[in-house]
This record gives structure tokens, C-alpha cells and sequence, in this order.
């Protein structure tokens, strides 16, 4: 989604002109030029513009509620002409954030009343006006840094497309290992009780012709798990532990006997377990971010957007942490905060870091994963979600310690989401994707359609949804909760 030059102009009336919606927080006309409104329907974030080929009703409904909201249906409309509407080349699908936020309980009025407008276009020829006797020109804003609900992202599991993935492999399209780990001999385990129920968050291991464990994994709240050998023959079985007991199975035999099938192409196991697993009421979140001088705009987000996040999904049986890394050489290297419910305490740490160091392009990705996956601070009986924000690969001769790292998180159950931003590169994006698939976590990429920040690299992937990174990130957490 590009931006004209008129949207640059009203970046500059925002600062003229600051409009209050109905929830008292304070929002600009600048905010319009970002994203957060469309021409169907402005609110503060709160409407949803869809280019899925919708009839428009639910979307004429929404500006006629915004005009009503507003008490004019005529004076409105000259505000209305001056937004521009969200369209791009993929599907684009931008949901009520500052709803689910709890901050808005009906669509708010772009304006109170018709004197604002007014007022504001006033203050456009002002402007414009000025400019035009100091012979600038207003054009669209460079390197803006990011508001809150601004940040842009798709979303990729490739766990979820195996078949896709494997076509990128088989065709040389995308090549592994990455740093070390390679993803591409995955036997997918489904652990199911004698009643049918999903077992969850049982251990589930690879075993090898010695016994010894190839790859362990916890199954999800659907009782799946992703398990991992170094070739497609290494792996002869599979022990699923719960609830202090376990059961092995031979894959060739429960081939054989009917207690689960596999299949080559996408090498599953469905395995019928003598037990039971546990569901977990609690769940970690924790962030890792990269605070090299190139990711300002992403340490933006998280400063803006955090206690959002946090205000949505709660702090009942839900703990946060927050760590930052730079590079050997740098004012740090790690820098890690154990878990708390304490949101406050959590936003002062954010606020307190700013972006510097780095200087070549690897960073130091290796020591942070180490000291964030062997944390001892995760809670044994909780669901682990890890959100890796990075614009760069690891240094070489890491692959070691990177694949003792993804090994441990996925013996824990922490299921890494890796978040790339921009300037990043295409080892990157499979070193991401790797901890991902091994993790069970999801790709995360930000996008150019919110206009922040220098270019993004498009993924080969699939076709996906634009969508707001703070939707995103609440959808991902929610969908690991049990």
C-alpha cells in the first residue's frame, strides 16, 4: 500500500489539528494516512477493510454509522474524500485492533462534528500555502517510525503446507540445512487416547535403532508433535510418554498391526496411546528482540504495542518476558528478564532500549537462543510461545549451539515464531523457517504495505493475507492457548 502525496500532507495537519474519539484516547489524521482508516468505514483501528470481493453492505453499514456517530451525514463527506482506501496485490485483511483492545465498544466517528473538518481543511491551505511561498515541496514522509496498529505482516506454517514445502525441496527451489538445522526429514505424530481425544502435551520422541533420542517434541492442544531425524531412515520408533506412563512404538509394526499409518509423502504417524495427556491453563509469552541499530522501527512496535498485547490476552495464569541482543563487541550481547505478570514493569524495560550496535550483518543470534531456551524460568506446565523479532542471520560456525537450542525448545514445547523484519536476507528467512517447522512455530514476515522502513523481503511461499502485526500476534498466542 503506497502513499500519495495528499496523505503526506495530511501527516502535517495532524500536528494542526488532534481529534479525541469516544474511547478518550488520542488519535490524528496522520493515523489515517498510515492505515488505521479506510473510506467504508473510519474508526480509531476499529473496522475492517477486506479486498475479498465482498457486495460492500457490511462496509456501506459502517461509514453510515460513522456519519451518524459524527451527527452529520453531508459535512462528514469532505473528510471522507481526503482518506485513501487500503488496496494492494494481496488479500489484505485489517481487523478491529483497537476493539479487541477493549478500547472502543461501537465504530467511533472520524471527527466529533463538522467544525473539526473544517478546521482541518483550513489548516491544509494554510500549510500548503506556506510551503509553496518557501518553494518546499510536502511529499510523502521518509523512515516514518511506527504508531501503534501500524506494522504490517504475513503469516506462513509451513507445518501446515508440508506438501508446498516439499516441492521447494524436491525442486532445489529452497536448499537445508540452515546454520545447522534441517527441517526436511519430518515425521509428524498424532497422539490420540482409546476414546478418540487429542493427548496433549505428552512427550513424544524418535528413537533410534540403539534407543537412543533422535528428536523429542510435546504434542499440541490437537496431540500433534513434529519430530526430526537426520535422514529419512534414521528414526525406528517412537515413545509417547504422559501422565507417568509410556508406550513404545515400532513405526514399521504399527504400520503393519493398524495402531497407526505412514505415508511417504508426508511421513505421519497417528499412534492410539493407553492414556491420557493434560491440557495447561497457564502459558508464557516471551519476546527476543534484536536491538542492533537497524531495528528501530520494530523496537517502535513492541514499545507502542506491548501492553495492547498484553491488555488482550491477559495476565491471569499468563506470564511475559521480555529479552534484547546485540552482537559480540557491542554495550551488550544478552540482556534477559526472567518471566512476570508484572506488565508495568515489563513496558519500563522496553522503553528504557533503543536500537544501536551491530555493525556487520550477522548478529548474535546463537546467544540468545541459548540462554532463552535453556531459561530456566519457564514454567514446566504451560504452554511456551517465543516471538524471535530479527532482521538478521547468526554468524557462521554457530550451527552447533543453534541446533542444541532449537533441539531444547522443542523438547520443552516452546514453539519459536520467528518475526522477520526488514533488510533481511534469504539465509534468514530459511534460518527462520527452520526453527519454526522444527519448533512447531509459525513464519512471521513483515511487509511493505505499511510503508515503515526500508524493504522487506518478499518469502517463497505460498499466497497469504496482509494483515496488522498486532493481530497477528494475538491470533498466533491465542491459537497455542489451551
Amino acid at each position: 500500500m503506497k502513499l500519495n502525496k495528499i496523505i503526506g500532507t495530511l501527516t502535517l495537519i495532524a500536528m494542526a489539528a488532534t481529534i479525541t474519539g469516544c474511547s478518550g484516547s488520542e488519535f490524528s489524521l496522520a493515523e489515517s494516512a498510515k492505515g488505521d482508516f479506510t473510506t467504508d468505514g473510519i474508526t480509531n483501528g476499529a473496522a475492517t477493510a477486506e479486498a475479498s470481493g465482498s457486495d460492500g453492505s457490511a462496509a456501506k453499514k459502517t461509514t453510515d454509522d460513522a456519519k451518524k456517530a459524527a451527527g452529520t451525514d453531508d459535512k462528514t463527506d469532505a473528510a471522507l474524500e481526503a482518506l485513501t482506501p487500503i488496496t494492494g496485490e494481496k488479500t489484505e485483511e485489517f481487523t478491529a485492533d483497537s476493539a479487541e483492545r477493549g478500547e472502543l465498544d461501537t465504530y467511533d466517528a472520524a471527527f466529533e462534528d463538522a467544525d473539526t473538518a473544517k478546521s482541518a481543511d483550513e489548516t491544509e491551505k494554510k500549510i500548503t500555502v506556506e510551503a509553496e511561498e518557501e518553494g518546499s515541496e510536502i511529499d510523502e514522509p521518509v523512515n516514518r517510525m511506527p504508531e501503534a496498529g501500524q506494522l504490517t505482516a504475513g503469516e506462513w506454517n509451513d507445518n501446515a503446507n508440508w506438501g508446498f514445502f516439499t516441492n521447494l525441496v524436491n525442486s532445489g527451489t529452497i536448499t537445508f540445512p540452515s546454520f545447522g538445522i534441517d527441517p526436511r526429514y519430518r515425521t509428524m505424530v498424532t497422539v490420540k487416547s482409546e476414546d478418540g481425544s487429542a493427548v496433549v502435551n505428552a512427550k513424544a520422541r524418535l528413537l533410534g535403532s540403539d534407543g537412543s533420542v533422535i528428536w523429542s517434541g510435546v504434542t499440541d492442544k490437537n496431540g500433534c508433535a513434529y519430530l526430526f531425524a537426520a535422514n529419512e531412515n534414521e528414526g525406528v520408533s517412537i515413545e509417547i510418554e504422559s501422565r507417568g506412563k509410556k508406550q513404545n512404538v515400532a513405526i514399521e509394526a504399527a504400520q503393519s498391526n493398524g495402531q497407526s499409518s505412514k505415508t511417504m509423502a508426508s511421513n505421519e504417524v497417528q499412534v492410539t496411546f493407553a492414556g491420557e495427556g493434560s491440557r495447561y491453563k497457564k502459558t508464557d509469552v516471551m519476546f527476543i528482540l534484536d536491538t542492533t541499530g537497524s531495528m528501530a522501527d520494530e523496537m517502535m512496535f513492541l514499545q507502542s504495542e506491548f501492553t495492547a498485547i498484553t491488555n488482550v490476552i491477559g495476565t491471569n495464569d499468563t506470564k511475559y518476558s521480555v529479552n534484547f541482543y546485540r552482537d559480540e563487541g557491542d554495550e551488550y550481547v544478552v540482556r534477559c528478564n526472567p518471566f512476570t505478570d508484572n506488565v508495568e514493569e515489563l513496558q519500563k524495560k522496553l522503553n528504557a532500549e533503543s536500537a544501536d550496535g551491530g555493525g556487520d550483518y550477522p548478529e548474535a543470534v546463537d546467544r540468545i537462543l541459548s540462554e532463552t531456551m535453556y531459561e530456566k524460568t519457564w514454567s514446566e506446565e504451560s504452554v511456551k510461545i517465543a516471538f524471535l523479532i530479527f532482521d538478521a542471520p547468526p554468524h557462521k560456525n554457530t550451527e552447533s549451539a543453534l541446533l542444541s537450542a532449537a533441539k531444547e525448545a522443542a523438547a520443552k514445547g516452546i514453539r519459536i515464531v520467528p518475526i522477520v523484519s526488514s533488510d533481511s536476507d534469504r539465509d534468514t528467512e530459511l534460518f527462520a523457517r527452520s526453527l519454526a517447522i522444527t519448533t512447531g512455530g509459525t513464519y512471521v514476515f513483515l511487509t511493505d504495505d505499511s510503508g515503515v522502513g526500508n524493504s522487506h523481503l518478499e518469502p517463497i511461499i505460498g499466497e497469504y493475507k496482509v494483515e496488522k502485526l498486532y493481530d497477528i500476534i494475538i491470533r498466533v498466542i491465542n491459537d497455542y492457548k489451551q
